[in-house]
């Protein structure tokens, strides 16, 4: 029989890579995870580790019981959490991160709601991108993240990952009045062939997303301008500096001298939450039951239960 805390310490190793880092998400030394899956491999009768580099790597038994870890630690997990729900109260830290624009749109109001109904819960914010904070949620440094999915280019989560839509918006092009093409309804991205752009910096979703729908256009975009903040973006565009994809939740707010044109084809994106598979914890719950509610309908926004990122 197995002990339920190597296991954890296998799959760590698995999960993270290293020694030190499963070390961190378990908080114990590396020394412990050590002593913990040494005597694993003298249960399992079989090499569990061996040397790469400075490092370590799982050998193939290794791999093949770390498989059998993961599936142990979720359900552990899982019973964990179905115990916490045995209590009334929901408390202790809730850990969010995301896009500022979603954060700024749906997190006020929910998290005003929430620790008015739970005084004890300690909510912490950070805001980034979800490339840099997809790996802190997998190593339970966040609990759950608001991220976006672009229609031009969907965003790739990794496994272990669930998510439930929020909100699907409209992404419009943002130009100034003053500009030839601002008294329209709509436009094709091919007619601003010649447009100076603003995106967010390289490598976020809102930029890839950007280069990819003029490509689709056969628009090669000149980006000369790489502004974390929408607000910021807009305040080119009231200049007549730059043209944006700017979605309706980062449309506000938004200096005089700008307008917001749908395009053709019709550009969206989509706002998710994103949690551990597993880490659902009953702070998590009680955050994605009161982000939902936001919709207008009471249901939600993927018009179904959470699904399991592709």
């Amino acid at each position: 029989m197995f002990s339920s805390d190597r296991l954890r310490a296998l799959d760590a190793v698995a999960v993270h890579g290293s020694l030190a880092r499963a070390a961190a998400t378990l908080h114990i030394t590396p020394s412990g995870v050590s002593q913990q899956l040494a005597k694993l491999e003298r249960e399992a009768g079989h090499k569990l580790l061996e040397p790469q580099g400075r490092g370590v790597r799982l050998t193939h038994a290794g791999r093949v019981l770390a498989e059998h870890a993961a599936r142990v630690v979720a359900q552990l997990t899982a019973a964990e959490s179905d115990l916490a729900r045995l209590g009334d109260e929901i408390l202790g830290p809730l850990r969010l991160g995301g896009v500022g624009s979603s954060l700024r749109s749906l997190l006020p109001e929910v998290l005003a709601t929430l620790t008015e109904a739970h005084p004890r819960l300690r909510p912490t914010v950070v805001d980034g991108e979800a490339a840099d904070m997809v790996p802190l949620l997998l190593t339970g440094e966040l609990d759950l993240l608001l991220v976006e999915s672009w229609h031009s280019r969907p965003m790739p989560l990794p496994e272990g990952v669930r998510v439930r839509t929020l909100a699907l918006e409209e992404v419009q092009v943002a130009l100034q009045d003053r500009h030839p093409l601002a008294g329209r309804d709509t436009l094709d991205l091919a007619e601003l062939a010649d447009a100076v752009w603003s995106s967010c910096p390289v490598g976020t979703e809102p930029y890839e997303a950007l280069v990819q729908a003029l490509r689709a256009r056969g628009v090669e975009p000149q980006v000369r301008y790489t502004l974390t903040e929408y607000a910021t973006q807009l305040a080119f565009v009231a200049r007549g500096l730059t043209a944006a994809l700017v979605p309706e939740m980062a449309q506000t707010p938004c200096p005089p001298g700008v307008r917001f044109l749908s395009v053709r084809p019709p550009l969206t994106r989509e706002v998710r939450a994103a949690w551990r598979t597993g880490g659902d914890s009953p702070s998590v719950r009680a955050c994605l039951a009161a982000l939902t509610a936001e919709d207008r309908d009471g249901e939600d926004r993927d018009g179904g239960p959470s699904r399991l990122a592709e």
